[in-house]
Parts: C-alpha cells; structure tokens; sequence
C-alpha cells in the first residue's frame, strides 16, 4: 500500500445531456458494472487506500454503491473541476504526498500498468504534476496539448479557444492528473473563474504551473480506447469499446 499516495475521483456534475433526474451518470452501468466501480477497481489493484470521491448532483447513488470503501466529499455548488479538486483535497489525509486526479465518467478505460507508469514518471522525475495525454483521430471538443519546437508542453488549449491550426493537433488531454500536494496547494487559489461558464477549470493549473517554472511532464499514452461520457449515446459507445478492448 502506497501511504503517500491518494486518489480524487470527479464524481459531483450532473451531465446534463444524459438526462437523468436522480442518478449519477457515474452510477451508470458501463459493461458490467456501475461506471465508477470500474474506477475503485483499478485504485485497489494499485493498493491505493487513501480514495476520495468528490459527489454533488444525486451523491446518494454513488454513495449506495461505493458504501464504506472510500471517502466523500460534497461538492454543493457545482463551480468546476478546480473547485472540485480543492473540496476533494480537504479529505485527503496529512500523510499523503501525491495525488491521483481523475473523472469517474472516463477512468474505466485505464489499465493498472499505464497509471502505474504515469505514477512512476512522477515520482522519478521529481515533477510537481504530470498529466497523460492521449492521440484521438477525431479531437473535436478536447484540449489540445500544445508543444513548442523542442516537443516540450507550452500550453493546453480548450477547442473553444483553438485556432484551426491548433484544431488539427491530435495530441489531447483527457483528464488523469497526478500532483504534487504541496503543489496543489499553493496554486489552487490562484485559478481564475472563467469569463463565459463561471466554472473554476483545473486546466488552468497548468498555464500557472508552466508560467512559475514549475516541473510539468507528460505521459504520452497514444491512441489508446477511450472516450468520455456526455450522453446515452456515448455511454453506448462506450460500452462497446471497453468490451472490445478487454
């Protein structure tokens, strides 16, 4: 059992576009079982204990299946994936050095011995966070990871934001994030509200870590199966995918 190291499972947004009324989209069932399970499986397979789900929108179907087997935190106002680290960090235990950060509606796709290689190339690199990145053939809607000449990390730009050169880069960002704590910490706070959803993006830590010369790496994955999940549709793909890469 890794005593340093815990885990924040993004579990609180109401997805929206799944419709759903009183249960979770991570309490879906992907495959054989309810969505985030999938996500507790691989942090036990990779002995880590110190698990915190972060719930808001209907908490109590997740709280029903997950039961004792971890630690919650309430996220009551919905302010973004920033925000929601921070009020999953307040659970964290004082022993806990480093930080896995991931969403509970795209983290079934992960197999225990690339997160072990992210965690690894934490550790080694002595890095205050390091995020894997993934290639997808269609990127639509995703950061894109921006590199300078030397292919080192310069930026991630939001589809929003990007330019139709930066649209075309395949290189993404799907959301696995180890930090730091002491890194966490510190900037945090600094996470500037967006002007257009109001949202408090953990995205943003990363421009702030890159502009304070912090050490940022990056775990290339390639073009592993994954894929978030907004809508039934893409639940159903999903699914498909999962089963298919077993």
């Amino acid at each position: 059992m890794n005593q340093n190291l815990g885990a924040i499972i993004l579990a609180a947004g109401k997805g929206k576009r799944m419709n759903a009324t009183d249960v979770n989209k991570v309490a879906m069932p992907l495959a054989d079982k309810p969505m985030i399970v999938h996500t507790i499986e691989l942090l036990e397979n990779l002995f880590i204990k110190n698990i915190v789900v972060v719930v808001g929108f209907a908490k109590v179907s997740v709280m029903n299946i997950l039961g004792q087997k971890v630690s919650f935190a309430e996220q009551a106002k919905r302010l973004g994936t920033g925000h929601a680290v921070s009020i999953g960090l307040k659970k964290i235990t004082e022993e806990t050095k480093d930080v896995l950060v991931l969403n509970g509606d795209d983290s079934a796709f992960y197999k225990k011995d690339l997160i072990e290689k992210l965690i690894e190339k934490h550790l080694s690199s002595k890095a205050k966070m390091t995020f894997l990145t993934i290639e997808k053939d269609e990127p639509f809607g995703l950061g894109r990871i921006i590199r300078d000449k030397d292919g080192k990390l310069s930026a991630i730009i939001e589809e929003k934001d990007a330019t139709s050169f930066e649209k075309k880069i395949k290189e993404i960002n799907p959301g696995c994030y180890i930090f730091n704590v002491d890194f966490l910490k510190k900037y945090l706070s600094r996470i500037e509200r967006s002007k257009v959803s109001g949202e408090y993006y953990i995205t943003r830590i990363i421009d702030i870590g890159i502009k304070n010369s912090e050490p940022i790496e990056t775990l290339f994955a390639g073009n592993i199966p994954w894929r978030g999940i907004n809508t039934k549709e893409e639940l159903k793909e999903a699914e498909e995918l999962l089963l298919n890469s077993k």
